[in-house]
């Protein structure tokens, strides 16, 4: 009976499980991970992707509206206010300013209210930018010792410029530096300031534009021609000099 037990062994060995090769025993595998289960990540990661790929754009183009705007809102603000008070001819202004003993303001003024600064010929005659008639600039020729004076040199900036300057001087000295009645004597003529003076004085009252010139157009052009100074002198200063 001593043989059972040893067949007994015998069978539990051959039951057991082999040894791995190198005498190691091997382990159950571990489970298999899920196909697809890091697909929802990726989806995900695209749209930050995006997300964040659009964010640069728009602040790119942010900056670039920046800049562009830093760039184009000097011209924008020159272009608009050439339009609106605009100035040609600065260095003859300069120059006859300090000829003349003139503000260039005034210049620049009454070039602006008489032409805006375009060489035309007004229906009764008056030329260039300074808007002279022929026989006051026949009369200037003769005083400013210019004998090759011809009519159509008026339309030259530089001799237009010269010759309204010439006049606006001596009006303010024909009127004791009175610009009101300067600017006026240039609009109406001296004839009729000298008849409106007149009929203030007369009166016993100081002149003022308001109440002794009748004439509408010329309270207008001096209204205009004081309201361009303040313009030219707020926005020209370093263009005009002062």
């Amino acid at each position: 009976m001593s043989a059972r037990p040893a067949s007994g062994r015998i069978l539990t060995a051959a039951v057991a499980s082999p040894p791995s090769r190198g005498g190691r025993s091997t382990a159950a595998p571990p489970p298999e991970r899920r196909r697809g289960s890091g697909r929802g990540s990726r989806p995900a990661r695209r749209r930050r992707q995006i997300i964040r790929r659009r964010l640069l754009l728009l602040l790119g183009v942010l900056l670039t509206g920046v800049v562009v705007a830093a760039v184009i809102a000097p011209m924008a603000d020159k272009a608009v206010r050439e339009i609106k008070l605009p100035l040609r001819h600065e260095d003859i202004i300069r120059q006859q300013a300090r000829e003349k003993n003139l503000d260039p303001t005034l210049i620049a003024g009454v070039i602006y209210a008489e032409s805006r600064f375009r060489d035309q010929t007004s229906p009764v005659g008056a030329k260039g930018l300074m808007q002279l008639m022929p026989s006051t600039a026949d009369y200037i020729a003769r005083k400013s010792g210019g004998t090759r004076f011809h009519h159509g040199d008026l339309a030259t900036p530089q001799i237009n410029i010269s010759y309204g300057s010439f006049y606006l001087r001596y009006l303010l000295d024909r009127y004791d530096g009175n610009h009101l009645l300067a600017l006026a004597a240039y609009n109406a003529g001296e004839g009729k300031i000298d008849e409106w003076r007149a009929d203030a004085r007369a009166r016993g009252e100081d002149f003022k534009a308001a109440d002794h010139i009748p004439y509408p157009e010329t309270r207008d052009y001096v209204s205009r021609v004081q309201r361009a100074q303040e313009g030219y002198r707020r926005g020209y200063a370093r263009e005009l000099g002062l």
